[in-house]
């Protein structure tokens, strides 16, 4: 490993017992996946799961890194996008591990974004009943977020992530430069991720995105920074609440808006993760307001920081047509996060300062999502 390399390195542990893993973070982390997956699996072989657009961009080097530790490898290359994570999918994936005669003891790797990471990752929990998994995200998103913390799945028609399993990887390389091959849209739905860590408990996160945002836009160690915080904000929370029986819903803050919003887009580029889970973030910010619980002016600050960015913040700007607040409102019901038939919310008292709340009127939102809805 070079000294530059090593020096710009950040590495973030989280804390499971004897199963903590590292999150390893840096630019050209990739090249040393080979040498550290054999220290921690001498001899394993692994299946490479990837899309077909990340493939074409950094597959072979992710498989020169391998071979390097002669570590035997083949590759299964799936469709890229949101549709990928379905039961058809999710069936090639497991049939293709299976047909690559990979043994138990053997390795999954997730190579791409946040789809990839879901559908690698559930394949992992459920072929031979159980396989190691690596994460090497290739998307801000899925560096940030879905790669850590061990939560995989697939969609289904009614709703999102509604089946899946809790499956903790055994490594995440978390390769900053190659967040430069990523499009710019993508790039700005990962970071609604990188800012939804400062809104929920770390306001001081919050100012220094305000001020440095675009430097982490361009690179270099404004991003590392930012991606080592939030890898470490979700790695503390994931630690004390790994199957989310508490605090762990707050990483939630945005996504039971966001996830209702993509259904109603039909889980396509209309409305990427990200920009909907930015959108959920204005929703639930205003509800607060709206309550009460929480000032007007945090609301409009994270609606004028997202706007900054060039995140979505009014839902006039999904294109296409929406169901009415009604049609909204039912497909939050679908969501994980109700409990025993009530919709949990997580709200907050200001910036940094995110609970959960398993008691909102039902109206109070409908009324909440047919303004929004009628917003210019």
């Amino acid at each position: 490993m070079s000294v530059a390399l090593k020096q710009a390195m950040r590495t973030v542990t989280v804390e499971l017992g004897d199963r903590s893993y590292e999150i390893v973070i840096g630019p050209g982390v990739i090249d040393e996946a080979g040498p550290r997956i054999s220290r921690l699996r001498p001899g394993a072989a692994a299946v490479i799961v990837t899309d077909e657009n990340v493939g074409k961009l950094h597959a072979d080097r992710l498989e020169k890194s391998l071979g390097s530790a002669d570590i035997r490898s083949s590759r299964t290359t799936i469709p890229a996008g949101e549709s990928s994570k379905s039961y058809p999918m999710i069936e090639r994936v497991v049939d293709s591990i299976l047909a690559a005669k990979i043994e138990r003891g053997d390795l999954v790797i997730a190579l791409g974004g946040g789809v990839v990471g879901d559908l690698a990752g559930f394949a992992a929990a459920i072929a031979r009943r159980g396989m190691d998994l690596v994460q090497v995200p290739t998307s801000l998103l899925a560096q940030v977020d879905s790669s850590v913390g061990g939560k995989t799945g697939i969609n289904s028609p009614h709703g999102k992530n509604l089946v899946g399993a809790f499956h903790q990887p055994l490594l995440v390389l978390a390769d900053t430069s190659l967040l430069d091959t990523l499009p710019e849209r993508q790039f700005r739905a990962g970071y609604a991720e990188v800012a939804k860590y400062g809104l929920i408990n770390d306001a001081a996160f919050f100012n220094w995105l305000e001020k440095n945002w675009g430097d982490v836009f361009k690179g270099g160690d404004a991003r590392i920074e930012a991606i080592a915080k939030s890898c470490q904000a979700k790695a503390a929370i994931v630690g004390r609440d790994e199957r989310e029986s508490g605090e762990r819903a707050l990483l939630n803050l945005g996504h039971t808006f966001g996830h209702a919003l993509e259904a109603a887009t039909g889980f396509s580029d209309r409305l990427l993760h990200g920009e909907g889970v930015a959108l959920g973030m204005v929703l639930a910010f205003q509800l607060s307001a709206r309550l009460g619980i929480c000032p007007k002016a945090d609301a409009e600050r994270v609606e004028a920081h997202l706007a900054a960015v060039g995140l979505p913040i009014k839902l006039s700007q999904i294109p296409g047509a929406l169901p009415d607040a009604s049609g909204l409102l039912e497909l939050m019901g679908q969501d994980k996060k109700v409990r025993r038939g009530v919709l949990v919310f997580i709200l907050a008292r200001g910036i940094g300062k995110a609970f959960v709340e398993p008691k909102v009127e039902p109206e109070i939102v409908r009324q909440l999502l047919a303004d929004a809805l009628n917003s210019a």
